[in-house]
Order: C-alpha cells, then structure tokens, then sequence
C-alpha cells in the first residue's frame, strides 16, 4: 500500500470497530471513501481493523472504477455509439485509470462522481424527468462529500457551459429547466453532503469544516516543495516517460486521439457521428428544391435549439470542460500524478470521439481497416502497460504512476517483525518503538496494526526505556547507541543487535534498520523451524 493508501485505512479502521469518524478540514479528504467501505466490509463480516484486507478497502475505487467504465454508454445517443463505446474500452486499458481504479483514494470516486454529473444532467436535459435531476444532485453531493477539489471541475463546468450556449440563447434555455427540479437536484446535493460531513447527523462541526477548508487548500496549494512541479508535469509523465533501460511508458495515443476529439467538437459544422438524422442521397434527389435545400442544411445544423440537444453541444461541453480542466490543474503548483485523472477521464472521451471522427475520414475500405489496425496496436500497448503497471512496476519509479511507493521491503520488514513477536512470550504484545522523522514511517502502522503495544516516535526519546526492537532511520543510530550502551545504569544493559541481514528500504533511498535484544534474538534463531 502507498502511504496515502495506509493513512486512510488506519481512519476506516475507527470507523468500523468505534463508529468514529470526523471530518479533518487540513488532511485525509472527504468521507465518502471510509463510509462507502463499511459496505464491503460488512459483506466480508470483517468486524475489526486486523480482520480487514487490502482487497477489501480496494474493492472500493475497483467498483467506481469499473462504473467510471460504463457510464459512456449512457452518452451514445448524445456521443455516437462508436464513439461512447471507444471511450469506455479506453478507460478500462488506460494504465492510469487501471493504476489508480486498486489505490485506496478518493481520486477515482471524485472522477466516477465528477462524469455522474455530467450523465445525469444531459439524460435530464434530454426528457426533464425528475429522477434525473435527483440523481445529477446526488452526484453533486457525493463530489462535493469526497473530496475538497470538486470545486476545480464545478468552475470548469459552469464556464464550458457559459462557452458553448452564450451563443444559443443561453438565458432561455435556463428559463426552458423547470425550476421545482432544479430545487430538487440542490436539495438532494446538500442533503448527501451534510450527510455525509456531519458523520450521519452526530458531527455538525464537520458541516462547517466542509467550508472553512478551503482556508487550508489555498493557502497550501504551492507551499509544498516535495510535490511542487511545472506546468507540463502532467502531460510529460502521459506522453512519454522512461528510466534508464526500463520500458517505455505513453498514452500519446490517446492525447493525439482527444486532440482530434477536440478539434471536431469545437468546429462548427456537425460531424459524422452526430445524432441528428442524415437524409438518404435517394429522398435528396426525389424532393423538390427548396426541401433537399433544407436536408443539406440539416447536415450541418443542429437538429434543435435547446440546451444538449444534440451531440455537437454535448461535445462541445466536454471540449471546453477538459481543456478549462487541464489547465487548471497544469498550473496549480501542488501536483500529485493521481490528480491528472480528473482532466485525463475528459480526453479519454474526447478520444473515443476523434477514433470515430479518423475512421470516418476516410472513405477507402483498405485506408478504414490499415486505421483500424494501427488503434488496434496502440490499444494493445495500452493494455500491455497496465499489466506491467499493476502486476511487475507496482512499486517501482520506473512506472511514471508510481509516486513515493513504498517497496516490497515493507514486507520484509513486517515478516521479521512478526517472526520475532512468535518468539517472544507475550507474542504479539510485544513492545516495539518505531523512530522516523516526521512521522516517515507509513505504511507501517496499516501492516503492523495487530501490534497494539507499538510506538510511533519522530525522534529517540532517552527518557523512555529501550524496547526489545526497534526500527529506525539510520540518522537516529548514535542517538541509539548511546540509549543502548551509555545511559543506562550498570547492570542494566542489553546488547542489541541488527534485524535485517541486508539493506532495507521503506522507500526507494529511504533506509530503515532493526535492532533487536541478543537474547531475543537468540530465542528467535532457536525458534527457527
């Protein structure tokens, strides 16, 4: 598990076995991600922290994942069925939303309910039913109830639509929405989020918290220097990215098929993939002028006025949503590369848009399939990336998605800890200090959280007795060496004695080492099968 990863489940396990939860306006996000757990959890009658799994937290963002993967379909009407059914095979294999679907985030839920937003208010658009515009509230809610940078996808929204219907009479197409749905998609936003934020109507300082954390958020958004990168950060790591002899790693398929998605849903004639019926070229001919003037006309023309009515508004929508949304999140200093799903999800639509726009081009059957097949390769290097992403390079820098992971070290370091704990009589009771400076030390807490008796420290504290082990970064050894060998009194001290045989890392460059008591150590190597 990532650090971020660990964090949240360390907050989950307060949840399920205190029913504890309250919202923190400086860290860990919103809370739909620890509420949302409980329900695989209960599932798996996994009724404490020890018993939960790692597959059990990460269910979660596979399931909204998965769901991010069929909500195009509910678009094909307005996207093209071509085009809504290359976007979702493109989610499913972009390494990106494959790596980040497992990590136990908020980012792909704040996606997932992001493009919620998106369906429901275009299906709502489409027949002003009120079911629709509940569900485009709930959405709302649960964006708002996940995590503190929806705001950045409603701006984005609100001025993608200002862009596309400023021309179109945009005040009468507000006039057109009828309002009691309007007060019921509002009302069903804020009743999911204070749900949500008052931990189920025991916490309504979480409420206010919701707001006064945008306090914290922009006042930190580029204090960070570890996470500090310029504005191409994003699009660098997408188009191409390789360490030393390590494979390649590019989603410029998609990024050169979105920039084409694009350049079609912001020209001004209608494209191919429009819904708006095509008058045969027979009933052209058989009409009389003034009605095949009027069909040529249909070709080109939207097929109405009101708001999404055609896919060539919708298109648009999401050309200016995802431009407006990648450059915001280019150039806010603070840049995480799970951050880039929320603009990466608008150019895989965009996409599945300019596949179709590309095949259709074209009229020769032989050019069509030569097209087909070189989409069909990148899809493949698409998919060949994941598998490595999440089944070699999981852990790796080599893997551009990788990001201060913890390596497989950790579980070398659990698995003596654990080994020693057997061998000493109070098993897992056993007192264990773990010292790392500013509190350097996750996952660890998530994997040793069937130790109760462990302490967490950012530094030697001499006032406290020595535990029988002790894990700590090497810049606190002299500080160790004296605790061990200098202060304690004649009589009194023990020889301790390293943990691991080898180097050992929590991260990549960032060594952890062990040091036991020799006659545990003793007990252990005596215990050895």
């Amino acid at each position: 598990m990532h650090g971020d990863e660990a964090v949240h489940a360390v907050k989950f396990g307060a949840l399920l076995e205190k029913n504890f939860y309250r919202y923190d306006s400086f860290e860990y996000h919103g809370p739909t991600l620890n509420y949302l757990t409980l329900i695989p959890a209960f599932l798996s009658a996994e009724k404490n922290t020890v018993a939960v799994t790692d597959r059990t937290l990460r269910i979660v963002p596979v399931f909204f994942g998965t769901l991010l993967v069929l909500l195009p379909l509910w678009l094909m009407d307005g996207m093209g069925k071509s085009a809504a059914i290359i976007a979702a095979i493109l989610t499913a294999i972009s390494p990106a939303m494959a790596y980040y679907s497992r990590y136990y985030i908020q980012e792909i839920l704040l996606v997932c309910f992001t493009f919620g937003v998106i369906v429901c208010v275009y299906r709502y658009l489409q027949n002003k039913k009120l079911g629709w515009a509940v569900a485009s509230g709930g959405f709302l809610g649960l964006m708002h109830a996940t995590k503190e940078t929806c705001i950045i996808a409603w701006g984005a929204m609100a001025l993608a639509l200002i862009f596309v219907f400023a021309r179109h009479g945009f005040m009468a197409d507000l006039r057109a929405i009828n309002r009691r749905h309007l007060v019921a998609a509002l009302a069903t936003a804020a009743v999911c989020s204070v749900l949500f934020f008052s931990s189920f109507f025991t916490s309504w300082r979480g409420v206010l918290d919701a707001i006064l954390t945008y306090k914290n958020y922009f006042s930190r958004a580029g204090q960070n220097p570890v996470h500090i990168h310029p504005w191409h950060y994003y699009l660098n790591i997408l188009a191409y990215f390789r360490i030393g002899a390590n494979p390649f790693w590019s989603e410029a398929l998609i990024l050169v098929l979105a920039a084409v998605g694009f350049a079609v849903a912001i020209s001004r004639k209608n494209i191919s993939v429009a819904v708006t019926p095509q008058p045969s070229a027979e009933n052209v001919a058989q009409a009389s002028p003034a009605a095949a003037g009027q069909a040529r006309c249909l070709r080109y023309a939207p097929a109405s006025e009101s708001l999404f009515a055609t896919n060539q508004h919708l298109l648009r929508f999401l050309a200016f949503y995802t431009l407006l949304m990648t450059i915001f999140y280019s150039f806010i200093p603070y840049k995480t590369p799970w951050n880039l799903l929320s603009f990466w999800h608008g150019m895989i639509l965009l996409a599945g848009v300019g596949a179709v726009a590309i095949i259709k081009l074209f009229s020769n059957t032989l050019v069509r399939g030569m097209i087909i097949l070189l989409m069909m390769i990148g899809g493949a290097h698409l998919l060949w990336q994941s598998y490595l992403a999440n089944h070699k390079y999981y852990a790796d820098p080599a893997n551009p998605y990788v990001y201060a992971h913890p390596v497989d070290d950790v579980f070398t370091i659990v698995k003596r800890i654990e080994a020693i704990a057997h061998a000493h009589p109070d098993g897992r009771n056993l007192y264990v200090q773990v010292i790392c400076p500013d509190d350097d030390y996750w996952p660890l807490p998530w994997y040793l959280r069937a130790f109760p008796n462990i302490g967490w420290w950012r530094e030697v504290n001499e006032n406290a007795s020595a535990a029988p082990l002790i894990i700590a970064a090497p810049q606190f050894e002299p500080a160790l060496m004296r605790k061990f060998y200098e202060l304690p009194p004649p009589g009194q001290k023990y020889l301790y004695v390293p943990l691991f045989d080898t180097y050992t890392e929590l991260r990549p460059l960032i060594e952890l080492r062990g040091y036991v008591r020799k006659d545990l150590w003793d007990r252990y190597q005596t215990s050895k099968p």
